[in-house]
């Protein structure tokens, strides 16, 4: 079994791709406590490429990814031709979803998360560096738990949590 440390990112990349590229240049950044192994690095896909071939590769990605991060912006709901793809993979893997709002809503966003992962165990987050680092850390343990004791349905964490994290 290969380890996995990465983590996968779906987002639109029409729209939504300068989110993805920050979040990058927080975990490149040396003077940030912002930790994140992109799971991008892992294969190339480009758009040049035949849909068959950009799947394989994404499932390459796929394969050495401990959690799925879902950027939630505005058209995401509406995207289908990959990002659904992507969201139905990880669930049929079993990764730990984080839904990042770009909207910076602390909970799930019925007016722009995509329905196939409202009802998923999920934890919904802010776009924002530290709320996404402790969910990166943390959130995987604790959807482990909650796997294993049958639950389902979004979660976040509360302001009380924040605080600990000067949020």
């Amino acid at each position: 079994m290969a380890y996995r440390n990465k983590v996968y990112i779906a987002f639109d990349g029409d729209k939504d791709i300068h989110y993805y590229r920050l979040l990058i240049a927080w975990a490149k950044n040396k003077n940030l406590d912002f930790t994140l192994h992109d799971a991008h690095d892992i294969s190339s896909a480009r758009d040049t490429s035949t849909e068959e071939t950009i799947k394989r590769r994404l499932k390459e990605r796929f394969n050495g990814s401990k959690a799925f991060i879902l950027l939630v912006g505005e058209s995401t709901k509406y995207l289908y031709k990959f990002v659904r793809w992507e969201i139905e993979t990880a669930i049929k893997l079993g990764l730990p979803i984080i839904v990042v709002n770009l909207n910076k809503k602390r909970s799930r966003d019925d007016l722009r998360c995509p329905a196939i992962v409202r009802d998923e165990l999920a934890t919904h987050v802010s776009f924002e560096m530290k709320i996404i680092n402790y969910a990166v850390d943390n959130w995987p343990a604790s959807h482990k738990r909650y796997l294993a004791s049958g639950d389902t349905g979004a979660y976040y964490y509360k302001n009380t949590q924040y605080s600990a994290l000067g949020l």
